[in-house]
């Protein structure tokens, strides 16, 4: 570990970043230019290029980024792909190279992880920021500076590997960070992200179908882009968040259905439907509330503590971490 970056945390020695896409090349490019060691590598030949042309060291295929021996690998490639890349990866890493990756679902990744043999080395990480483009030409190091981020443990994980991921996280990445477990982040990011992707599809879905699609297009203005912004993202890419996460996305889904259906039925008999508006109030008046001063919270990484529930339950209040030092991470 080098000197101290944002929140007085250590920051990385080195870092590889295995998939240069939006999400993958933004990594690097922040991480190089907060002076962080860095390594990529992307499937593509052409995006590989272009990360060389950016500034960035680039290598041609995964035993080379192995070969490195990076404090952090992080696994940034499509989630379809995870188990191919995992076990590639398990091929070639060594010494004390820590695992993480940046995918959208937890529970399948760490399923992946596991079945590779590399689960000692992971822990679960998912920065909330994305746009509905992709690939390196669309990356910024913008879309990752200060960003929130879901760091997922489970009973395997270690606090050593643990407190690697969140000094890169707090410190040059200058995210924060809520500590959970691999359900609850995919059962709030099926919530959250997914589903929101899905009824945006089928906002855009409606409209293709509809006769007046033209003059429906030609009129629209801020609410249809908004709702509908992230349904212009790739579709495959789409497809294989929410196929990966199904079961917390369907669950999500009958919900909508159901509330959707009874609204309906209201307008179909003129009955009432203030109870449909009404209801997400709690919601907005969270959203509208400012973040109180709150004194950190400091939890030992002690690796037969409890610390892994102690963070995980203050994670599930809506807590975040903000740094570790001296072996204990700062929770406010």
């Amino acid at each position: 570990m080098t000197g101290a970056g944002p929140g007085g945390t250590a920051d990385p020695g080195s870092v590889a970043v295995a998939g240069l896409g939006l999400v993958g090349g933004s990594l690097a490019r922040l991480l190089h230019a907060r002076g962080v060691e860095v390594t990529g590598f992307d499937a593509t030949a052409a995006t590989r290029a272009a990360a060389r042309e950016a500034g960035l060291r680039v290598v041609d295929d995964l035993a080379a980024l192995c070969d490195q021996e990076p404090d952090v690998l992080v696994l940034a490639v499509p989630l379809r792909a995870m188990r191919a890349v995992t076990t590639e990866v398990a091929r070639h890493v060594r010494g004390a190279t820590v695992v993480t990756d940046v995918g959208s679902v937890k529970g399948a990744v760490r399923d992946a992880v596991r079945a590779a043999g590399l689960e000692a080395r992971y822990v679960g990480a998912h920065p909330m920021a994305g746009t509905e483009h992709s690939g390196f030409d669309a990356s910024d190091p913008d879309l990752l500076d200060g960003a929130s981020w879901a760091v997922t443990v489970d009973p395997s994980t270690s606090a050593d590997a643990f407190a690697v991921v969140l000094r890169l996280v707090t410190g040059p990445l200058g995210g924060t960070v809520h500590v959970v477990t691999d359900d609850v982040h995919d059962e709030s990011t099926a919530l959250i992200s997914h589903v929101p992707h899905v009824l945006a599809t089928e906002l855009l879905g409606v409209v293709a179908d509809a006769p007046v699609r033209d003059v429906a297009l030609g009129l629209a203005a801020g609410s249809f882009r908004d709702a509908t912004r992230v349904g212009r993202t790739d579709p495959r890419r789409t497809e294989a968040m929410v196929t990966e996460n199904a079961a917390w996305v369907a669950s999500a889904l009958r919900v909508v259905v159901r509330d959707l259906e009874r609204l309906v039925r209201a307008l179909e008999s003129n009955a009432p439907i203030g109870e449909f508006f009404d209801r997400p109030d709690a919601v907005r008046a969270l959203l509208a509330e400012q973040d109180g001063a709150r004194a950190p919270e400091h939890v030992a990484l002690d690796e037969a503590g409890d610390w892994r529930d102690r963070l995980t339950a203050l994670g599930a209040q809506g807590r975040v971490a903000v740094g570790v030092e001296d072996g204990a991470v700062a929770v406010r």
